[in-house]
Order: structure tokens, then C-alpha cells, then sequence
């Protein structure tokens, strides 16, 4: 006998094919998910097209992956790559005639009034410092230093001493459920946070580690590329993790040795425990050999309420609408949960408005020095250490 009952989501997905879910706004836990007519659309803040420069293709092809050459207020002026096939790709994939063979050359063009720094990690804040030291606003792949506070300090410096914007693009910032949560707390959705907890576990099988220029990536610490998990904490709250005791987990493959790596780094896998300036605590995890179910993920836990995903649980009522805001018409959301493209027009955005951006500096800083304090505690048998803090003036 046929049974001609349906569940209640394939009579939904029926409905929205027939057009007949025009008015519907279904409630998933606290937060309403808007209709289709109902989301809001992007309204342009200028009319104004900023100049940029973007600098390194790389074997990830990260320079052209934000959508800068998607977005109405931007021109992009010029690109450079040292490796000329890839300074060439990337001139096709930005549809930008102009390159340079490197930023050296490239922060010299006057022209040019941003550049995104989408080099390899350990060049990252040298070359940050080097566009503003050339009159230009930054933006940069994460993390903002490798392995060195002395970086930090001079990267805050230079930000401090030409006035000009910086903006770490840290793709958990705007993930959606990370947005979700930043939303909530500022909202009063948590209360006090009293524990938060993010990883980033980028698995490895094969023998050697994704190429990287110089082979920066061989044997990396991995709370050296901390901010994928942090983010889960500082992008929530705006909020310091204060001290850090971390253990160091050895790896199997044999660029995770002690002796066949240039940091003579014993670890594929550090967790660390921080206490956070609201005097709760926070459990951040990364690892290069663990096999997860997590990637790059985070829950937080308040006294009124908790997250694990775009959904909120927990007492408050009439949170505002959780969901990223539109990006202009063309602008693809792109990769890393869809965060790339937010992340790109947050940065022209905040030039065009001459407001700090989401991860500014300082947040910058929050998210990359703990995870350079956690190491050094793996190193000292998960030894209680202080983070050093950088904040405004």
C-alpha cells in the first residue's frame, strides 16, 4: 500500500518550489531566519573606488581569493608574485594588467592606496610594516607575526605612527557562526563568558606538508597559527586571553621530528588552556595530525546562554538578527565558511568610512601573541605563562 504522508521538510521543500513560502520566516531556536524578500540588501557607503595592490598567488592561489577584484568599490592598480607563472596567474584571475616582481616594488606605486599581504606567514609583519611605512592601508593573511612578539610591538608602532588602517583577515572572525556569537554577546545573549573552546585541526597523510615558500610550513609550531581557534574567544568577546599553560602533543610524520624541521619544534598537536581577561577560561586547540570532525570550529558557554554553531540557546529574548550582512551584488562569499568575501569588503568598507576594522591591530594581536606564549609553555612542560597584551592607548 502506498503511503502518501510527507514529512514536514520535504512538504517544505515542495512549498518553495511552487513559490508558496513567500511570506515564511521559520524560527531556529531564538533566531529568525529571514525570508528570501525580507533579507536586506547592501547599500553602498560611497561612491568612492579604492586603489589596491595585492601581493602573492602563491601554490593556494590566496591572493585572488577574497573577491577584490569582484567589488564595486574597488580597482585593483597592480598585483605582483615572485614567482613570475604565478605573478601572471594572478594578474589574470584579479583581470589586472599591471604586476611588479615583488612588494618592494610594488608599495612604491603611488597609485596605490591598500595592499592585501597574502605572502607566506613568516613574512607577513615585515611586509605589513613596509606598506604603511609607504602611506598605504594593509591587510593581511594570518597570522600577523610568526613566532615573534618584538614583531608585534613594531607592527602596533607602525600602526600607531602613520594613522593608517591594518586588518588581519582571520576567516573565523566572519564565519557565520562566529559573527552569530559576536552578535549575541554584544547583545547581552551570554552574560559573563565562562568558558570557550576553538580548533583548528588541518590534517595531514602525506609525507610532506603543503608547499610553502622556503618551506615555511615544514614542521610549523602550531600554536603559531593560533588565530582559526582563538577567534572563538577574542573575535567573540573583544575580550584577552590572559595567561596560558599548553601541552605539546608529538606527531608521526617525519617532518614533525625535532631534527627535520627548522624550528627544531617537537609538536603536531599543542592544546592550551588560557585564562581570559573576564577570569573564565578557554581551551584552544591546533593540530597538523589529529583527524577531527571539527577543522576550524568553537563553542562558547555564558552564564545566560551558549552556542555551538549558528543556533543560540538560552535566556534572552529579542536578539537582533544573527545573520552576516549582505555583501554588494557580484562579491561571492568565497571559501573558509564562506568568510573570505565578508572579510575583504569589511576591509574596504572601513576605509571608506575612515573607521578602525574588525580585526584591527590590536585584535590582530589578541588572536596571534597567545598562541606564540602557548608554545613557549609546550616547550616548559605546560609551565603557567602571562601573555603580553597590546592594546589602544
Amino acid at each position: 500500500m502506498n503511503d502518501d504522508r510527507i514529512d514536514r521538510r520535504t512538504l517544505v521543500r515542495r512549498l518553495a518550489a511552487a513559490g508558496a513560502l513567500g511570506g515564511l520566516t521559520a524560527a531556529v531556536g531564538n533566531r529568525p531566519t529571514r525570508a528570501a524578500e525580507s533579507q536586506p540588501t547592501w547599500q553602498p557607503v560611497s561612491d568612492h573606488r579604492v586603489r589596491v595592490g595585492i601581493v602573492g598567488y602563491g601554490y593556494c592561489k590566496f591572493g585572488a581569493a577574497f573577491g577584490f577584484q569582484d567589488h564595486p568599490n574597488v580597482e585593483i592598480v597592480a598585483v605582483s608574485d615572485l614567482f613570475p607563472d604565478r605573478c601572471h596567474g594572478l594578474m589574470e584571475a584579479c583581470r589586472c594588467a599591471k604586476a611588479y616582481p615583488s612588494l618592494e616594488k610594488l608599495v612604491e606605486d603611488d597609485a596605490i592606496e591598500a595592499v592585501f599581504v597574502a605572502t607566506d606567514a613568516p613574512s607577513h609583519a615585515r611586509h605589513a610594516i613596509d606598506v604603511l611605512r609607504h602611506g598605504k592601508h594593509v591587510a593581511s593573511a594570518v597570522p600577523a607575526t610568526f613566532g615573534s612578539i618584538e614583531d608585534a610591538e613594531r607592527l602596533v608602532e607602525a600602526v600607531e605612527e602613520t594613522g593608517l588602517k591594518y586588518m588581519m583577515f582571520e576567516t573565523s572572525c566572519l564565519r557565520a557562526d562566529c559573527h552569530a556569537m559576536r552578535t549575541a554577546y554584544r547583545a547581552g545573549g551570554f552574560g559573563k563568558l565562562l568558558f570557550s573552546e576553538g580548533e583548528y585541526h588541518h590534517y595531514h597523510a602525506s609525507k610532506e606538508p603543503t608547499p610553502s615558500y622556503n618551506g615555511w610550513r615544514r614542521g610549523l609550531p602550531p600554536m603559531w597559527y593560533p588565530t582559526h581557534a582563538t577567534a572563538y574567544y577574542a573575535g567573540v568577546t573583544g575580550g584577552r586571553l590572559t595567561s596560558v599553560s599548553c601541552i605539546g602533543t608529538p606527531g608521526h610524520l617525519p617532518y614533525h621530528q625535532v631534527d627535520t624541521n627548522p624550528y627544531q619544534n617537537p609538536f603536531a598537536t599543542e592544546t592550551a588552556l588560557f585564562e581570559t581577561s573576564e577570569g573564565a577560561s578557554s581551551r584552544m586547540s591546533v593540530s597538523w595530525s589529529m583527524k577531527s570532525i571539527y577543522g576550524e570550529s568553537g563553542r562558547v558557554f555564558g552564564q545566560t546562554g551558549c552556542m555551538n554553531g549558528t543556533e543560540y540557546r538560552g535566556l534572552a529574548k529579542n536578539l537582533p538578527d544573527l545573520a552576516r550582512p549582505p555583501l554588494p551584488p557580484g562579491v561571492p562569499e568565497g571559501g573558509h565558511g564562506g568568510s573570505h568575501g565578508p572579510l575583504m569588503h569589511e576591509f574596504i568598507t572601513a576605509i571608506l568610512e575612515d573607521r578602525r576594522p574588525l580585526v584591527d591591530v590590536y585584535e590582530a594581536l589578541a588572536m596571534t601573541v597567545p598562541g606564540i606564549v602557548a608554545h613557549q609553555s609546550a616547550l616548559r612542560d605546560g609551565q603557567r605563562l602571562p601573555v603580553p597584551q597590546f592594546d589602544r592607548g
